[in-house]
Formats: structure tokens, sequence, C-alpha cells
């Protein structure tokens, strides 16, 4: 084997541990935590269905691939719950670390383009940056209002810090967010989000 397809197939078999990386969120119908795959996955589906609401044009497959490596660092990283205070702190760190390692594992002309592709959705400044984005925030909102809520009530989130976070959402898509910021605001009217 060549040592271009062997790489090539190592960061393959590498990235299969994001299947068992958990997230906080919880597959729809109260299931269990759903995977970074599952997330990844899940995005990249919606961003293709949902590329009409973007608020500018977009390379959709460029998206889709942000979407796909986004949570690839969390191999090493681990999960970063959205509404954490202190694992936010540090998250820039660990992230920085994993993805120097994880995409090392390709050759180098691909290495250099997944960092890009990562480094350009964290930057959070292009039209596909933006709308991906919009796509990481919406898909556990989605799941977390098939559920009730019930992600925010079990790790009891502040209604301050979900409009914080979702308010991003506006970025990349006005029509998403007028979805998005309805649940939030269902979810702070009956209770289930902290004042």
């Amino acid at each position: 084997m060549d040592e271009r397809l062997k790489k090539q197939l190592d960061f393959s078999l590498e990235i299969d541990k994001e299947k068992n990386i958990f997230r906080y969120t919880h597959l729809s119908g109260n299931g269990r935590n759903e995977n970074d795959a599952e997330h990844a996955w899940h995005m990249a589906i919606m961003a293709y269905i949902l590329r009409e609401y973007s608020n500018e044009p977009v390379d959709i497959a460029k998206v889709m691939i942000m979407c796909l490596i986004h949570d690839i660092v969390e191999i090493d990283a681990g999960d970063t719950y959205a509404y954490s205070d202190t694992e936010l702190e540090t998250q820039k760190e660990r992230e920085d670390r994993a993805k120097e390692r994880i995409f090392s594992l390709l050759p180098e002309d691909q290495k250099n383009e997944m960092i890009a592709l990562f480094d350009e959705f964290e930057a959070y400044e292009t039209p596909e940056a933006k709308f991906a984005h919009a796509m990481d925030n919406i898909q556990p909102n989605l799941l977390n209002n098939a559920n009730n809520g019930g992600d925010w009530k079990l790790n009891r989130v502040s209604a301050a810090k979900v409009w914080e976070r979702q308010s991003k959402t506006r970025l990349g898509s006005e029509k998403l967010y007028e979805y998005v910021a309805g649940v939030v605001k269902r979810f702070v009217d009956d209770g289930t989000l902290l004042p």
C-alpha cells in the first residue's frame, strides 16, 4: 500500500472514534445521548435541506464538510457543553492540540485543507461558516424542543445563556433564527429555562 493511501485510511479509522464521544443532547423522543458523529451527520443533512434560508449564497458542499469535521477534534478534546463556563475556558487550547494531532494523520495537502476548513468554521466570518454555525445551534435546539426542553432542564441552563448562543444563529439565517427564538421563548414562558 502506498504511503498516501495508508495515511488516508489511518485517518478514516481514527475518526471512527467520534462515534464514542457522547454529547449532552439527547436524541429525539427522549432517547439516549447523541454522539458527535450523529450530530455532525444531522447538521450536514440539515444544511443541505435548509440552504435556501441562508442569509447569503453559500457553497453548500463546503458548509456540509465544515459540519462534518467541526467536532472531530473532540476525539481528543472531549465534548464541550455549550452552556458550561468552565469547559469553554479551555476549549480552544484543547481543540487546537487535537486539531494538529488528528489532521496530521492525513497527507500534508489534505491536512492543510482540513485545518483551513476547521479554522474558517471557528473564525465565524464567511457566509459558509456562519451558516454552518447556524446548523450547530439549531440542531440541538431542534432535538431539545422535541424533548420538551429536557436537556436544558436537566443541566439547569439559564435563559440568558441560551439567548446568547442562539442569537448567533441569525448571523447565518434570519429565517431559522425566528424558529429558534420561538422555541426559546416557549421554554422561557413555561419556566423550563431558568431566569
